[in-house]
C-alpha cells in the first residue's frame, strides 16, 4: 500500500513538473514573438520618412505691425535710429512709420530710411513752437513727440502727409498692430511677437524707467488688477510709452482716439489709451507681464568742447561727414 502511495506521489509530481515546464516553455515563447513584433515594429519605423517640420506661418499670413517712431535732429539722431533700424529689420512683417519734428523730410532720414531695406513711410510734422522745450528746461516738462505720432495716426486713418516711402495706408480690414517705439529705446526681437496678435490693447513691463528697475501692469490669474509703478500710480494708465500696442481694426473704429498735448505731465499714454479700452481689458504679454523685452534707455548727449574749439580755431570737423 506504502510503495501505491509513493508512485502515486511520484507521478503527481512528475505531472506537475512537466506542466510547470510547459507553462515556463510557452511564456518564453511568446516573450520572444513579443519581442520579434517590437524589432519588426522598430524596423518599420526605421524605415518610414520623418514627418514633416510644423512649418511658421507665412509672412503673409501674419498681422503687419506698424511701429511709429518720433525723432528730431540732434548729434546722435543717426547713431539711434540705425541701432533701431537693424533691430526692425529682424522682424518679419513690420512698416516703419517714421516721423520727423521737421518742416519737411531731411537728408540725413531720408538717406538712412533708403538704405534700411525696411518698408516705410516717410512723414514729418514741425511740433509748434509753444509746444517745444525751451532753453535749460528738463524734458518732462513738456510732452514730446505728441504732434509726430498723432501724424502717423492720421495716415493710417487715411488722411495723408507721407512724404516718402509706402503712402498708401492699409486698405480697411487689414490685420495689423501699432507700436509707439521712441528712437532712444532698447528693443529685444521677441517683443515685437508677443504684440503682433493683438486683439485690442496689450501691455507688458518696461525696464529702467520711472526711477525703479521696471514699471509695469500687475497680472493675476491672467487679467491685469494693477500696476508696478511709483510716480502717480493713480493715473488712469500709469504705463510708459513703449510698454502697449494697440490693434489697428481698434484704432481705425475709434477716429477720435489721438494724444492730447495739454495732457499734465505723466498721462501723454492716458489721453490716448482712456479712448480705447478698459483697464481690466488690457492684455498682458511677456509670460503675464514677468519679462522686461525693452528697456527705456538714453543715450548719453556728447561732450563737444574740443569740436567748438577747433571751430574756433577754423579746424572743425568736415560738416560734409555725416554723422
Amino acid at each position: 500500500m506504502k510503495l501505491k502511495l509513493k508512485n502515486v506521489f511520484l507521478a503527481y509530481f512528475l505531472v506537475s513538473i512537466a506542466g510547470l515546464l510547459y507553462a515556463l516553455v510557452q511564456l518564453a515563447a511568446e516573450q520572444l514573438r513579443q519581442k520579434d513584433l517590437r524589432i519588426s515594429q522598430l524596423q518599420a519605423d526605421l524605415r518610414r520618412p520623418p514627418p514633416a517640420p510644423a512649418q511658421p506661418p507665412e509672412p503673409e499670413a501674419l498681422p503687419t505691425i506698424y511701429v511709429v517712431t518720433p525723432t528730431y535732429a540732434r548729434l546722435v539722431q543717426k547713431a539711434e535710429l540705425v541701432r533701431l533700424s537693424q533691430t526692425l529689420s529682424l522682424v518679419p512683417r513690420l512698416h516703419w512709420l517714421l516721423v520727423e519734428d521737421a518742416e519737411g523730410p531731411t537728408p540725413l532720414v531720408s538717406g538712412l530710411l533708403a538704405a534700411s531695406g525696411l518698408l516705410f513711410t516717410h512723414l514729418a510734422v514741425l511740433t509748434p513752437k509753444a509746444q517745444r522745450l525751451r532753453e535749460g528746461e528738463p524734458g518732462w516738462v513738456r510732452p514730446r513727440g505728441v504732434e509726430q505720432r498723432n501724424r502717423a495716426l492720421d495716415w493710417l486713418r487715411s488722411r495723408g502727409g507721407a512724404v516718402a516711402g509706402e503712402k498708401d495706408p492699409p486698405p480697411p480690414g487689414t490685420l495689423g498692430v501699432v507700436y509707439f517705439a521712441d528712437d532712444d529705446n532698447t528693443y529685444s526681437r521677441e517683443l515685437f511677437e508677443e504684440m503682433r496678435w493683438t486683439r485690442g490693447v496689450s501691455v507688458w513691463p518696461v525696464g529702467l524707467v520711472g526711477g525703479l528697475r521696471f514699471e509695469g501692469p500687475r497680472v493675476q490669474d491672467g487679467r491685469v488688477v494693477g500696476f508696478h509703478t511709483a510716480w502717480e500710480p493713480n493715473r488712469p494708465f500709469p504705463v510708459d510709452m513703449a510698454g502697449f500696442a494697440v490693434s489697428l481694426p481698434l484704432l481705425l473704429a475709434k477716429p477720435n482716439a489721438r494724444f492730447d498735448a495739454t495732457a499734465p505731465r505723466g498721462h501723454l499714454e492716458s489721453s490716448l489709451l482712456s479712448h480705447l479700452v478698459d483697464p481690466k481689458d488690457l492684455e498682458p504679454r511677456a509670460a503675464n507681464c514677468t519679462r522686461v523685452l525693452v528697456w527705456h534707455t538714453r543715450t548719453e548727449k556728447p561732450k563737444m568742447k574740443q569740436e567748438e574749439q577747433l571751430q574756433r580755431q577754423g579746424r572743425g570737423s568736415d560738416p560734409a561727414v555725416e554723422v
